[in-house]
């Protein structure tokens, strides 16, 4: 890993879009040997060309850090044969690879959170009580299990909405489940700090629910926190927090943000 970088750019959820993610590489004029990406999960899934973004990144992994999303866990969860596809999934390209095992190898070994200095960047978002080391010990349980031999065993016992409240007493399969779901599928709150995990829309459309960032006391507030997953939030640089999920395999564009000076660039194609 390059150290110290001359740019970190952050990106926002490619989900198999690889024509947009190489454009928007070409107008950064991304240089591997002296800059880093971070990008926030959802590396594949919904549109057209997962397995080349795959690819690409495995290409840039000594220049690039990828955190796990919920459609990156899904691909996983399908490999190994805890869930099946549906209509709306785009992963028979990356399910018929040769390279198949090599990248899978590859995207089970991503982090759910990367820190450095002040920044933290996750998929999702964050409970209210964690701090960032808290967040990085917890996530280190989930990394474990993923990168274990066992790992498919890990992953069929994962699937679910519950538990939704966080307690340090949880333990086997409920607590590394509401872990992921935290890290990979957050953006609600109920006024009692419990995970809000059906709603998608943006914060003015859920009245009584309270965005994740929002909380006030938040023990992660130490740091900025860079996220994707909720792309009805488009790009949003709201101080502490900054939204990078602008809908590119919806038809927005694809976002990424210099971390340097907090500029945003974007294409769309």
């Amino acid at each position: 890993m390059i150290s110290p970088p001359r740019y970190r750019y952050v990106l926002g959820d490619i989900q198999g879009c690889h024509a947009e993610f190489a454009a928007l590489l070409e107008k950064i004029a991304f240089d591997p040997a002296q800059d880093q990406l971070w990008i926030a999960g959802d590396l594949i899934n919904r549109g057209p060309t997962s397995l080349e973004v795959l690819r690409h990144l495995r290409e840039l992994d000594e220049s690039s850090i990828s955190v796990l999303g919920n459609h990156d866990f899904f691909f996983l969860a399908v490999v190994a044969g805890a869930v099946q596809p549906g209509p709306e999934d785009t992963l028979d390209a990356l399910l018929a690879a040769p390279d198949l095992e090599e990248l899978v190898d590859w995207l089970r070994k991503r982090p759910l959170i990367h820190v450095d200095g002040g920044f933290a960047m996750v998929h999702a978002g964050l409970l209210p009580q964690w701090s960032i080391a808290k967040a990085q010990r917890l996530a280190a349980e989930v990394e474990q299990a993923l990168r274990a031999d066992d790992w498919k065993v890990f992953l069929k016992g994962l699937w679910g909405g519950k538990p939704v409240c966080w307690s340090d007493d949880l333990t086997g399969a409920d607590r590394l489940r509401i872990i992921v779901n935290t890290f990979c599928r957050t953006r609600f709150l109920n006024p009692d700090g419990s995970l809000a995990l059906k709603p998608k829309g943006r914060p003015e459309d859920s009245p009584g629910l309270i965005p994740w960032y929002a909380w006030p006391d938040a023990a992660w507030r130490t740091h900025t926190i860079l996220h994707g997953h909720w792309s009805a939030l488009g790009f949003r640089d709201m101080g502490p927090v900054v939204a990078l999920d602008s809908g590119c395999v919806w038809g927005g564009p694809l976002t990424a943000m210099r971390l340097e000076d907090r500029r945003p660039l974007q294409v769309k194609l």
